[in-house]
């Protein structure tokens, strides 16, 4: 079962996740594409479960479920950037501790790179703004829910590093 330590000194490990949705130099996007930086939290308790967050209807992505996390504003780190959004969606606060992967992901209407970084709850009590729900989820059992597109290669990731023998 994975926990806090598992993840807190190794900030020198970089996982790519799911190389193969990364695009070739003869299908990145054109010039005038927008690619939007995303970051997401991979946030466990301590019995070694992820938070995950299912959209609300009306939102893009409705319905999925997700790491929670949001837009890299201009000027901000990805450590601010995740606070910012945890503090704002859920009500947390949050401390980061390493990234786990990226991933290139193309919807119909936009391209966006996804940042997941581990990260510990430190406080807060959990309130919801753009999620309708969310749950503490074995990590076994991730791939039991409906996720956004962008958030599956790490779920197979993270089911491969951590998968119950």
């Amino acid at each position: 079962m994975p926990n806090i330590s598992d993840y807190q000194d190794e900030t020198e490990k970089f996982a790519v996740a799911n190389p193969d949705t990364r695009k070739s130099e003869n299908e990145m996007p054109k010039q005038n594409d927008n690619i939007i930086p995303v970051l997401a939290a991979i946030i466990l308790n301590e019995k070694g479960q992820v938070l995950l967050a299912q959209r609300k209807p009306g939102l893009s992505q409705a319905l999925k479920w997700e790491f929670p996390g949001g837009k890299l504003k201009a000027g901000e780190t990805p450590a601010d950037c995740l606070k910012r959004e945890i503090r704002e969606e859920l009500g947390l606060e949050i401390e980061i501790r390493r990234i786990f992967g990226a991933v290139n992901h193309s919807y119909s209407d936009k391209n966006i790179v996804l940042l997941a970084y581990f990260a510990e709850l430190i406080s807060g009590d959990m309130r919801l703004k753009d999620h309708q729900q969310v749950k503490w989820v074995d990590i076994d059992d991730l791939n039991e829910y409906e996720l956004s597109p962008a958030d599956i290669p790490f779920v197979d990731l993270l089911v491969s590093q951590w998968a119950k023998d």
